[in-house]
């Protein structure tokens, strides 16, 4: 992948200081939990918040501020960049205005609009303050533990948490936050969560489809390392490997054919249209 070609971000942020969990907040013991939930089920740190791991809101202490290598830095504002690019070119002809999300870079953890995070629960976007929070290291976990190598597979991650971004734009958390009211599950295989997380692997797609004509930056076997990473970050993988069985009522993300099936359904239409994932079958 030929990432230098993308548009340059100016959204992207360095965290100051990371939060130090405790101080009556968080117990060591939440603090393990919270860590193995958050690897074995790749889980939105929302849903670990919501759950009692941390208090939207409130904010912790501040920590050591992120260490970033200034090459990373660069290709996650090329990547941002161009997203900011095909995002902004699709509202504008659907005759609305896209809002560009920042994008923060921390380590090990910290302080959200959704509450205090660790690098434990992986890439996330924080409707409160339209953010996506990044730890750098989690592309050497992407390679090493998920066994997803290659700059377009860490670019899948980043589109993917922007695609959450978009829906945040559409209205489409407000639509959720609505059915689940009206007691529509968020978890299992038909779930609201595994519907919004598929859509936002559709969005992903789309964005690669847009950005390719536009920039014409792929290269050989960079579709199959994201389509590999959108496999090996399924539901069904994930749980198969973390304790040998599969529980569908626990889906929060979907399986991993039908995170390929979505991210393929964007990648070969380009068309935001096509990503209805809450209306039929998955």
């Amino acid at each position: 992948m030929d990432w230098q070609k993308g548009e340059q971000s100016q959204n992207v942020e360095v965290d100051s200081g990371g939060p130090r969990f405790g101080g009556g907040r968080m117990g060591l013991g939440g603090l393990i939990i919270l860590a193995l939930l958050g690897w074995i089920f790749f889980k939105n740190p929302l849903a670990l918040l919501d759950q009692g791991g941390g208090q939207p809101g409130a904010y912790a202490p501040a920590g050591q501020p992120a260490q970033v290598d200034p090459q990373q830095k660069l290709f996650v504002e090329k990547i941002l960049g161009s997203s900011e690019k095909t995002w902004g070119d699709l509202f504008s002809n659907m005759g609305r205005t896209y809002v560009d999300p920042k994008l923060e870079l921390f380590s090990g953890g910290v302080n959200t609009a959704c509450g205090a995070a660790s690098t434990a629960v992986g890439p996330f976007y924080c409707p409160g303050d339209q953010k996506v929070y990044l730890d750098l290291d989690f592309f050497r976990e992407l390679q090493t533990r998920f066994h997803a190598s290659g700059d377009f597979a860490r670019a899948y991650v980043i589109a993917h948490e922007v695609g959450h971004h978009v829906q945040n734009q559409l209205g489409i958390f407000d639509q959720v936050r609505q059915l689940q009211r009206q007691g529509v599950p968020m978890e299992g295989a038909d779930g609201l969560s595994v519907r919004q997380e598929l859509q936002a692997d559709c969005f992903a797609g789309v964005w690669a489809n847009r950005t390719q004509q536009r920039l014409q930056w792929l290269q050989p076997g960079d579709v199959e390392s994201a389509l590999n990473a959108a496999s090996q970050i399924g539901d069904d993988t994930l749980q198969r490997e973390a304790r040998g069985t599969v529980v569908p009522d626990s889906f929060t993300h979907g399986t991993s054919a039908q995170r390929v099936k979505w991210f393929k359904t964007g990648l070969q239409g380009g068309d935001i249209r096509q990503c209805d994932t809450f209306s039929g079958s998955l």
